[in-house]
């Protein structure tokens, strides 16, 4: 079923996931489109941003945002195009980075709305490398990371939209960086395309030593995004004085139980101790909303003289959500993940 004007698609949280997300997790139900009221407008979804953040909204574990409830519509960043309006500054057309979730339609005041235009170049780039993607990069790298040039940066997930972000802005501030990646292909993106100084498979049996052989003057920046047998390996490789801005850990969000082997946790905080090291968690626009105007002044400028490239991988139909955020769990992504939810093309 395509997009419709008078049919709104939504999928709902019909349960809470032990795990893995499945096919039972959300629910697809279809209402009429909503008609707007007084100072309102209603906004047509054209693209759905997929983000691992997703799957801890579905558990209801404490966290520093309230879960989905049951039977709610699943949360996610939308581009969007305003259909009708009765709220100044918003025209019929405008593109709009909102927050519909993950359905066809919604109604919006336009507060927390940002208005794209008439005609923006690449509309649906305001959920990666120009959003919330890309401002997590820039703002954990150079506000917490803070790299000196000559020093080592290693980034986990190096050719997602975090990950190679971190790295491309590493490289333009004059340091060594090191991707991690699962697969030969992605590794090889990441050195030839981003210009990556080197890039390890985490898949390999070897996975250890040649990051090891890849950061022969150890880790000054490690960006955290993945945790598990990556940060295993990380750690021993850390300098003294070394930052480590954690803004995810996507390894862990289908885990059900701590993982099995001995109690690292004194080891791990010895380290921290020894060598000084600075590890700071960071939700984007909770510390650092502040600084998006100077985010999106820099990387703008960047983007349009392809200093930073981006790759965007874009599937078409808001029925397939749901497979492709399993995959993008997995690792089975390749850049950017978004869902063309309308028939724009």
């Amino acid at each position: 079923m395509t997009q419709s004007e008078i049919v709104n698609r939504k999928f709902v949280l019909a349960e809470r996931p032990e795990g893995e997300p499945t096919k039972s997790t959300l629910r697809l139900e279809a209402a009429m489109v909503p008609s707007i009221g007084d100072n309102q407008m209603l906004l047509r979804t054209e693209y759905l941003s997929l983000d691992p953040y997703m799957r801890g909204r579905m558990s209801d574990e404490p966290s520093y945002a309230a879960p989905v409830e049951i039977g709610e519509v699943m949360v996610g960043g939308t581009v969007a195009q305003v259909v009708t309006s009765n709220v100044d500054g918003f025209e019929v057309g405008d593109w709009i980075l909102s927050f519909n979730g993950w359905q066809d339609y919604a109604l919006s005041d336009g507060a927390g709305l940002t208005n794209l235009g008439a005609s923006p170049a690449h509309p649906s780039w305001a959920l990666g490398v120009l959003g919330m993607p890309g401002f997590t990069a820039w703002a954990g790298l150079t506000q917490i990371g803070v790299p000196k040039p000559g020093e080592t940066i290693v980034v986990a997930a190096a050719t997602g939209p975090v990950g190679a972000t971190v790295g491309q802005i590493g490289k333009l501030l004059g340091c060594r960086v090191v991707g991690i990646a699962g697969g030969p292909e992605k590794c090889v993106y990441a050195v030839d395309e981003l210009g990556f100084d080197d890039c390890i498979d985490h898949k390999a049996g070897d996975f250890s030593d040649r990051l090891a052989k890849a950061s022969p003057n150890g880790i000054d920046v490690y960006f955290e995004n993945v945790g598990g047998k990556v940060l295993d390996a990380v750690i021993p490789l850390l300098n003294s004085n070394a930052r480590i801005p954690v803004c995810g850990l996507v390894s862990q969000y289908n885990a059900t139980e701590l993982p099995d082997g001995p109690d690292r946790m004194n080891w791990l905080m010895g380290q921290i101790l020894h060598k000084k090291i600075k590890v700071q968690g960071f939700i984007i626009f909770d510390d650092f909303g502040h600084l998006y105007p100077n985010f999106a002044k820099e990387m703008g400028a960047w983007v349009e003289s392809s200093k930073v490239k981006y790759r965007e991988e874009i599937i078409d139909g808001l029925g397939n959500a749901p497979e492709a955020f399993i995959g993008l769990l997995n690792g089975e992504n390749f850049g950017k993940r978004v869902i063309r939810v309308g028939n724009t093309k």
